[in-house]
C-alpha cells in the first residue's frame, strides 16, 4: 500500500535520519554517539491497546485473548483514515525494507514515520530491501502524536497497535515505544508462517562453524539475548525467528536489548556494540555535563532498551540464516528457587514447557510486585503469537521430532531460597552449564530424575558446587521447600488445564507431580 502523496523523506541514511532527529529535537548524541531519546509515557508494550481487525475469514483462526483484542473493521478504517489524514498534515520519514532472511518468506514493508528516529529504528531492526523491487506487502503507519479517541475509534487508550491482516496494513498511535513496530511484524509473520508449515519462534539464535546451531526460548529477564551472544559462536539473531524445511532464519537485521544494569564484565559483547555511532538508546538517563549514559539507574523505567545493528556484535551471522538445531534451550528465572541450574528434557517434556512459557517476575521488574509471582506464556511470546497456541506446540513437536535436536531447560533464577532470601545464579554459572550442554559433554555426567518435574538432573558438574543441582538440599528449611514446589507445580497445572484434552500422553505424562 503506497503512501497517497508525495513522500518527503524517502530511505534516509543513518546519519541523515540522526541528523534530523537531532535538528527537531527527537533525541541527542551521548559522549559515544549513541541517539538517546525518551519514550515519555510509554516505556514499554502496551497490550491492552492491542487489536487485530476481526473477520470472517480469519475470526476462527486467531487466538483472541489479554494480548489479542477484535476490532471491528469500521473502526479499524475510521482510525486508519485519521491517522493517514494526520500524517498527510507534516513531512513525513519512509523507510522501505525487508522482514525474514529467508528471502521467499519474506515480506517486504513500508514503514512510514512520524519521527525521524523511529524511521532510524526500522532502518537498523528490519532487512534491507531491493531497493528495484516496487512491491509493498505490507505498510506500517507510525503516528505517536495522534491520539485515538476512545469514542469515535472504540479503543481502550490513546494508544493503539492495530494489524488489519487483510488490508495489509499496521497502524499504531499514541505511543513512542519503538518496540511496536517491530514486533507488530513478528506478529505478522507469526499468523503467516505457520500456515505453511514453518514455526515462528520468540527466542534467539546462535551457531558455531556455520553449523551447531542453538535456540534460546525465554522471556524477558530470563538472559536470552546475554546467554546468545558468545565471542566463541556465531550470533544470528537475538529475538525473532523461524524455523522452515531449510533451518532457521533470523527475522531482523537488529538487536533490541534490555540495558538495565548492564556491565562490561557480564556482557561484553552486548556492552561493546551498543557504544556506537548510530545505536538508539531509549529511556537511558545519563550524565549531563559528559552525557555518559548510566545503564544502572531504573528512574524512568526496568525497560532501557538499546536497539543496535546485529553487525555491531562480534561473530555474527551476517545472512541471518543456519541449519536445523543441534540444540534447543528453554530459559527460565525461577524466582522461588524449585527448579534446578539445568535439566536435560525429552521431547514430551521440552513441549510441555514450550507450552507452558514459564518464568517469575520479581520486585523491581513490574510494578505492585513484592514478592515473585509465576508468569506463563504460552510458546514463551503470547503477545506475540496470534494464532492458538497449540498450533506453535504442535508445530515444534514435529520440528523435535524430525530433526531430534537436544533439549535443555536452564534455570537463570535464584537458588538456595526464593527472592528475598537465596541469591540468584551468577550469570557464569549459566555460562559454564549452557558452554558444557552446547558441547555435548552434559552426557557424561551422571543424572537423577527429578521426581516432581519428571526431567533428568546432572547430579556435579566439575567445577560447580553439587548441592546446587539438588534445590532442595540449598534451602535452610527442607519443609518449605517441599511446600513451595507443591505450589509451583500446582500453577503448573492450572495454567495447562485448558490445554489437556488436545495433548497426547507424551506430553501430558511429563506434567508435574502434585
Amino acid at each position: 500500500m503506497p503512501f497517497p502523496r508525495a513522500i518527503d523523506h524517502l530511505n534516509l541514511s543513518k546519519p541523515e535520519l540522526i541528523e534530523h532527529a537531532i535538528k527537531k529535537g527527537e533525541g541527542f548524541l551521548s559522549e559515544v554517539g549513541s541517539l538517546m531519546v525518551s519514550t515519555k509515557k510509554y516505556t514499554g508494550r502496551s497490550p491492552e491497546s492491542k487489536f487485530m481487525v476481526c473477520s470472517d475469514d480469519i475470526a476462527a483462526q486467531i487466538w483472541w485473548s489479554e494480548n489479542n483484542h477484535r476490532y471491528e473493521s469500521n473502526f479499524a478504517q475510521t482510525l486508519y483514515e485519521d491517522v493517514e489524514k494526520y500524517l498527510k498534515e507534516e513531512p513525513c520519514y519512509v523507510i522501505d525494507a525487508r522482514v525474514g532472511a529467508r528471502p521467499e518468506q519474506s515480506l517486504k514493508v513500508r514503514v512510514i514515520c512520524e519521527r525521524a528516529w523511529h524511521a532510524l529504528f526500522a532502518k537498523t531492526m528490519f532487512l534491507p530491501s531491493d531497493p528495484h523491487d516496487e512491491k509493498i506487502d505490507f505498510t506500517i503507519f507510525h503516528a505517536p502524536g495522534f491520539f485515538a479517541n476512545k469514542e469515535i475509534h472504540k479503543t481502550s487508550s490513546e494508544a493503539a497497535v492495530v494489524t488489519d491482516i487483510l488490508n495489509n496494513r499496521v497502524v499504531i498511535c499514541g505511543t513512542e515505544y519503538a518496540g511496536e513496530i517491530k514486533k507488530s511484524m513478528f506478529g505478522v509473520l507469526n499468523f503467516l508462517l505457520p500456515q505453511r508449515g514453518i514455526l515462528g519462534m520468540h527466542c534467539a539464535a546462535s551457531s558455531k562453524k556455520d553449523e551447531d546451531v542453538a535456540l534460546f526460548f525465554g522471556l524477558s529477564g530470563t538472559g536470552k539475548t546475554a546467554l546468545s551472544a558468545n565471542i566463541d559462536r556465531s550470533l544470528i539473531g537475538d529475538d525473532e525467528h523461524a524455523w522452515d524445511d531449510l533451518g532457521i532464519f533470523n527475522y531482523e537485521a537488529g538487536c533490541y536489548a534490555k540495558v538495565i544494569k548492564l556491565s562490561p564484565d557480564d556482557e561484553p559483547l552486548i556492552f561493546q556494540a551498543i557504544n556506537n555511532f548510530g545505536v538508539i538508546l531509549e529511556n537511558v538517563t545519563f550524565n549531563k555535563e559528559s552525557r555518559a549514559p548510566n545503564y544502572f539507574d531504573n528512574s524512568i523505567t526496568e525497560n532501557t532498551r538499546a536497539s543496535y545493528d546485529l553487525s555491531f556484535i562480534k561473530n555474527s551471522k551476517k545472512d541471518g540464516t543456519g541449519p536445523h538445531p543441534k540444540n534447543v534451550i528453554l530459559l527460565t528465572c525461577d524466582a522461588f528457587s524449585i527448579l534446578p541450574p539445568i535439566a536435560k528434557l525429552d521431547h514430551g517434556s521440552a513441549v510441555y514447557h514450550f507450552l507452558s512459557g514459564y518464568t517469575a517476575k520479581v520486585s523491581g521488574t513490574e510494578l505492585g510486585i513484592s514478592k515473585p509471582k509465576a508468569v506463563f506464556s504460552p510458546c514463551y511470546g503470547a503477545p506475540f503469537m496470534p494464532l492458538k497456541p497449540l498450533v506453535y506446540a504442535n508445530l515444534f513437536l514435529k520440528k523435535l521430532k524430525k530433526h531430534n535436536p537436544n533439549c535443555f531447560l536452564l534455570n537463570t533464577g535464584w537458588t538456595a531460597g526464593p527472592f528475598g532470601i537465596g541469591k540468584r545464579i551468577p550469570i557464569k554459572i549459566s555460562r559454564i552449564l549452557l558452554e558444557i550442554a552446547l558441547n555435548g559433554n552434559l552426557d557424561n555426567e551422571d543424572f537423577y530424575l527429578e521426581e516432581r518435574f519428571k526431567f533428568l538432573v546432572p547430579k556435579m558438574v566439575s567445577g560447580i558446587d553439587a548441592d546446587i543441582f539438588f534445590p532442595k538440599k540449598t534451602w535452610a528449611d527442607e519443609q518449605a521447600y517441599d511446600a513451595q514446589a507443591k505450589e509451583l507445580a500446582i500453577l503448573f497445572h492450572e495454567n495447562m488445564k485448558p490445554y489437556f484434552p488436545y495433548l497426547t500422553d507424551e506430553i501430558l505424562s511429563k506434567a508435574p507431580n502434585i
